[in-house]
C-alpha cells in the first residue's frame, strides 16, 4: 500500500468511540481514528478500523487538544 487510503465517509459519520461514545477524528496520514475524548487513537488496517479498545494507541499529551503546553514565551510569564 503506497498511500493511505481514506475510509468512507459515511461510516465515520456512525462510528463512535467504543469507550465514550463521543465523536472521532480521523487522521489519515497516521491511518488511526482519534477520540480526544478518551486520550485513545484506534488504528485502520488494510482500510478496516480497528474499534477495539485493546487495540487502541494512548495519545501523548502533545496529541490532546487543549492538553498542548503553551508557547515558550507564555511559559516563561
Amino acid at each position: 500500500m503506497d498511500e493511505p487510503s481514506d475510509i468512507d465517509p459515511k461510516l465515520l459519520e456512525i462510528l463512535v468511540c467504543p469507550l465514550t461514545k463521543g465523536p472521532l477524528r480521523y487522521d489519515r496520514a497516521a491511518q488511526e481514528l482519534i477520540s480526544e475524548e478518551a486520550g485513545l487513537a484506534y488504528p485502520i488496517r488494510d482500510g478496516i478500523p480497528i474499534m477495539l479498545v485493546d487495540e487502541a494507541r494512548t495519545l501523548r499529551e502533545d496529541e490532546i487538544p487543549g492538553k498542548r503546553l503553551p508557547p515558550v514565551a507564555e511559559r516563561n510569564g
